[in-house]
């Protein structure tokens, strides 16, 4: 068990870099040009109007100032009050979160889905037509934007074969899921891109390595070879690259949220921040960082329990 004392260390090696997040969170919405104040209230708002809500929501106060109420309310785990929704953050983000979760864990699935059997081919069939096949597919899909592929599907399955819902959530378990087959996908294409490379690479090596080669001698079918020994083995460069990738998902659901309407945290930030809602986005931002930091603390879990000789 000493090779997993690092998770009891590990946590507070990530505070100063939530620390430092909100530091920059802080100072980054405040420089969105703009006040929310004349945002909320209007082009015709008077100065003490304006006045008033800027004094109601601490935002005459200095800087400094600002910032020492913002890790007040993080440490009472309050995250203030939005102006736009005038409710608390932390109550607005937690009814936005469950659609954002569901997209990030079903394209998570798809993608690995997607990207093992097409590393799988190609490692297999090295230098072969299905490796290049798989190659070129992979590259070109690296060069596809989110948004793009995401509205290609959308033209192709919502509104030339019309199989699935345009946007939105919906209200039961069934709409939820269908409603979630064309946002997944889009983000499950453009990340199963990265890892069927990294994959692929790392089953190359495996398939030449010792371990693989003991096996053949005993006699062992390639096959068993294969998926006994050499995916094993290539898991742990890509559970990095996975926890990586997962971390700019959770930031870019963003994008796809706001093409296929669907009310998630990502949503959520677009329009806070064009309204200049700063709790809103600062608690947002907040969420998206420590999920980050939460995913790459779990990877480094899964990847010390896959392979033995990894310490960290």
């Amino acid at each position: 068990m000493h090779r997993y004392r690092f998770v009891l260390t590990r946590p507070l090696q990530f505070l100063p870099v939530i620390f430092g997040i909100s530091i920059i969170t802080f100072i980054l919405v405040r420089l969105i040009p703009g006040d929310p104040a004349r945002n909320l209230l209007g082009a015709r708002a008077t100065p003490s109007a304006i006045a008033k809500i800027r004094a109601q929501y601490g935002l005459d106060e200095p800087m400094w100032q600002q910032y020492f109420y913002f890790l007040k309310n993080l440490a009472d785990g309050e995250m203030g009050k939005s102006i736009l929704y005038k409710i608390d953050v932390l109550k607005l983000i937690a009814t936005r979160v469950e659609p954002t979760i569901a997209l990030v864990l079903s394209s998570v699935v798809l993608a690995v889905l997607i990207a093992v059997p097409m590393a799988a081919l190609a490692a297999r069939n090295s230098g072969k037509a299905p490796d290049h096949i798989v190659r070129v597919v992979s590259t070109f899909g690296i060069g596809f934007p989110p948004f793009w592929l995401g509205l290609m599907l959308m033209i192709l399955f919502s509104v030339k074969l019309d199989v699935l819902p345009v946007s939105g959530y919906g209200a039961t378990f069934g709409d939820k899921l269908a409603h979630l087959i064309l946002p997944s996908l889009t983000v499950a294409l453009s990340l199963s891109t990265v890892l069927v490379r990294s994959l692929r690479a790392a089953m190359i090596e495996s398939l030449k390595s010792d371990v693989a080669t003991a096996a053949r001698a005993r006699g062992m079918p390639e096959r068993i070879v294969f998926w006994r020994h050499v995916v094993p083995n290539s898991l742990v460069p890509t559970i990095n690259l996975l926890a990586v990738n997962i971390g700019w998902l959770i930031g870019g659901t963003v994008v796809v949220e706001s093409v296929f309407a669907l009310p998630g945290m990502g949503q959520l930030l677009v329009r806070a921040i064009f309204s200049r809602d700063y709790m809103v986005v600062q608690g947002v931002a907040m969420v998206f960082a420590c999920a980050t930091v939460l995913v790459n603390f779990i990877a480094d879990i899964v990847t010390v329990a896959v392979d033995p000789r990894v310490k960290l």
